[in-house]
């Protein structure tokens, strides 16, 4: 019984597994055949598709050609209607061309008839030339040099009289304004007639002073010396020492510290040096302070601190006997005056005014002209270009580029030149009066020259047989020119031309 159930049991078991596998079988053929009809209904709609692209295709196309072949005929119309017009065209230029081409041969025959004319009258011109030339007794080139000369001459006359008129007129007009605008500026400025002068002379209370001055074997004069670079003067002057140094600054010092031990007594090398140094200070504070305070007088605001100390310095400088520090201050105002007048810009003339002799506050040690230097100092501070200008240029050193420039150097020249201002040694005035005399003598034609009114005016007298009365006027203004190219003055100097003729004759 157990052998038949096991038979039984594996007869099962084959049943089972072959009717799976049949079963699988089955459902495999189903699904490849459910694909295929898939795949059957896809390629007809596909097709289905392709045919209405297709058709849709050939619509299109034939629309687009139909347009095409509409265009062209279109295209095809407007080219004959071209051409037509082009054919038009070319028979109108024909036709022009064919007129231009009679009218040339015209204007030929006219030509030819007009050169024929021309020599013609060129020959008879000829003729006439020659009958002129033998009548006057002239040639040609002889009588157009003499036409030349005469017509140069009168030209010359009228030249001579317009120039003297104008020149009168406006000199006349010149003066009058510039003579308003300077009495205008003085006289609201109306600074002192009297120049400040710097002195180097120290007093002391008495004759023994000297002694401690010099010190034992020198050595307190040796020790202030050597301490404040100077020099000391002791001779026989009454109740006084003198000073003696080029740096102003240095002898300021030294004075008010001579003046302190003179009047403490207590007088020996230590203490010098501790007098000489807190004096530095001291004067290093005035300086400061002189600075702000012509800036304030001068009514003027926003320079660098180290430019008013710069301008501080010219406090103890002087120039002819005129204190710089004064003089820059009253320039920066009479150059406000002027620019309010003629209608520049105030404030940059005040302040070029103001800074342009800054330069003659520089020590020795640094190469240049006082012009050049201030400029240069102004310019590492950021002071403005055309106040920079009005510094370097106040003495022609460079061009002035704007009216401030030529304002802060006439500015300059009215402070300076002004009644009372400065003063002048007699070697220096001499000087001055034998060069204007020799510079009036060495032009051509001059007999004698003169100065007068203390160099104010040259009169130059001339030889009338070799100056006429034009080549005066020209001669006056050369030397004019030449005194102001070679010539340093303050204000200006008057040259006047004088020709004189006589005609003396003999009754026997």
């Amino acid at each position: 019984m157990n052998v038949i159930n096991i038979i039984v049991e594996i007869l099962v078991l084959v049943v089972g597994v072959a009717a799976g596998y049949f079963y699988h079988r089955y459902q495999q053929d189903r699904a490849l055949k459910n694909q295929q009809d898939k795949a059957e209904n896809i390629l007809k709609i596909a097709s289905e598709q392709a045919r209405l692209i297709e058709s849709q295709a050939r619509e299109s196309a034939t629309k687009i050609v139909q347009s095409a072949e509409g265009e062209i005929k279109e295209r095809r119309i407007e080219l004959n209607r071209d051409a037509e017009r082009i054919d038009k065209r070319r028979t109108e230029i024909e036709a022009r061309a064919d007129k231009l081409e009679q009218r040339e041969q015209n204007l030929n025959k006219r030509q030819s008839v007009v050169d024929k004319r021309a020599n013609e009258i060129d020959t008879l011109y000829d003729q006439e030339m020659v009958k002129l030339e033998q009548i006057a007794q002239l040639t040609q080139e002889e009588a157009r040099k003499e036409l030349f000369a005469a017509v140069e001459k009168e030209a010359r006359a009228d030249m001579a009289r317009i120039y003297r008129q104008i020149e009168a007129e406006a000199r006349e007009e010149g003066e009058k304004r510039a003579r308003k605008l300077i009495a205008d500026a003085i006289q609201r400025v109306a600074s002192e007639h009297v120049a400040e002068v710097t002195s180097s002379v120290v007093p002391i209370p008495s004759e023994e002073m000297k002694g401690r001055i010099v010190g034992r074997n020198g050595r307190n004069i040796k020790a202030f010396e050597q301490a404040a670079g100077v020099d000391v003067i002791v001779d026989d002057t009454p109740e006084a020492v003198t000073i003696s140094c080029f740096d102003s600054v240095r002898r300021e010092i030294a004075r008010r510290a001579l003046t302190r031990l003179t009047v403490d007594g207590r007088i020996h090398p230590a203490h010098i040096e501790k007098i000489i140094e807190e004096e530095t200070k001291g004067v290093d504070k005035v300086i400061n302070e002189a600075g702000e305070q012509a800036a304030f007088d001068a009514g003027i605001a926003g320079l660098h601190p180290e430019v008013l100390r710069m301008m501080g310095r010219l406090k103890f400088r002087t120039s002819y006997g005129q204190n710089q520090l004064a003089h820059a201050v009253e320039v920066s105002k009479l150059a406000g005056i002027l620019a309010a007048e003629i209608g520049a810009n105030v404030e940059l003339s005040k302040v070029g005014g103001f800074l342009h002799d800054i330069g003659k506050a520089m020590d020795h040690n640094q190469e240049g002209t006082h012009a050049s230097l201030g400029a240069e100092f102004c310019r590492r501070y950021g002071v403005n270009s055309i106040v920079i200008n009005a510094i370097e240029s106040h003495h022609h050193e460079v061009d002035q580029l704007t009216i401030e420039a030529v304002i802060a150097e006439a500015a300059d020249a009215i402070s300076g030149a002004r009644p009372g201002a400065r003063r002048e040694d007699l070697e220096a005035y001499i000087k001055r009066i034998r060069t204007l005399e020799e510079l009036s003598l060495s032009f051509e034609g001059v007999s004698q020259a003169f100065a007068i009114q203390a160099g104010r005016e040259v009169r130059v007298i001339v030889k009338p047989d070799n100056i006429d009365d034009l080549a005066s006027a020209r001669l006056a203004r050369d030397i004019a020119k030449k005194i102001e190219e070679t010539m340093q003055y303050p204000g200006q100097i008057k040259v006047t031309v004088i020709r004189e003729t006589r005609a003396t004759e003999f009754a026997k």
